[in-house]
């Protein structure tokens, strides 16, 4: 388009060239700039440990590892009654040592 400030710019590529390419398999790892963190609770009745993050009253994610499902007393009760553990909505003593946690401020509520 004639006169338009840009008719004469260069675009650069999104591939970036040979030189600037890092080699195969390496990986780039970034600071994360989040406000929230995931926090440790430990469950009161079984003591297992999950990461928390709270980003509202009513939204809680939590990281479950393979121990902390291997470990928990209500998760292994279900699966000796044949239920699979990722068909248990949620571990009630967990959800009690969160909601404690929030409470006493050691997790934060902290929208993303």
């Amino acid at each position: 388009m004639p006169g338009h400030p840009n008719q004469n710019s260069t675009v650069a590529s999104p591939v970036p060239s040979e030189q600037h390419r890092r080699p195969s398999g390496a990986v780039e790892i970034a600071e994360d700039e989040r406000a929230w963190r995931y926090t440790a609770v430990a469950c009161s009745g079984c003591g297992v440990s999950v990461a928390v993050a709270k980003f509202s009253l009513q939204h809680t994610s939590i990281q479950w590892s393979a121990d902390a499902v291997g470990g928990c007393a209500e998760f292994a009760a279900s699966g000796a009654a044949g239920r699979p553990s990722a068909l248990i909505p949620t571990c009630a003593s967990m959800r009690e040592s969160i909601e404690n946690a929030v409470a006493g401020g050691r997790v934060e509520v902290t929208p993303p």
